[in-house]
């Protein structure tokens, strides 16, 4: 995958993530973890952006450390939605869940790579 499809492929989870945010029950912890997730889920895309304009090796790392970190708050926030049962698309959750977990394998690869390059 080069860098362009895997920003295609963060700006798509962000697109699904709001869109699912929209769906959820309209209480307080419905409208709390909508925004919550709605600032980790879009983060990612922003922050990959950030990192393909890094000016060294330990930045690119370290944003995509940020990419990363999101990603795993995103995925944790997807838990505490279902198991509240705040929405009822699960087929939207559980594929939002499933793109969360692959774009935290793709970052932990990369910043596996790039720690590699570095030495």
């Amino acid at each position: 995958m080069n860098k362009q499809e895997l920003e295609n492929r963060l700006i798509d989870f962000a697109a699904a993530i709001i869109i699912l945010a929209n769906k959820f029950e309209k209480n307080y912890a419905g409208n709390h973890l909508a925004g919550q997730i709605i600032r980790s889920g879009t983060s990612p895309a922003l922050n990959y952006g950030e990192a393909q304009s890094t000016e060294s090796t330990k930045d690119f790392i370290h944003k995509m450390g940020i990419c990363l970190k999101e990603l795993r708050e995103t995925f944790v926030c997807l838990k505490i939605i279902e198991k509240a049962n705040l929405v009822s698309d699960l087929k939207s959750l559980l594929s939002a869940k499933e793109e969360a977990n692959e774009l935290i394998s793709i970052f932990v690869s990369s910043i596996k790579t790039a720690k590699a390059n570095l030495k």
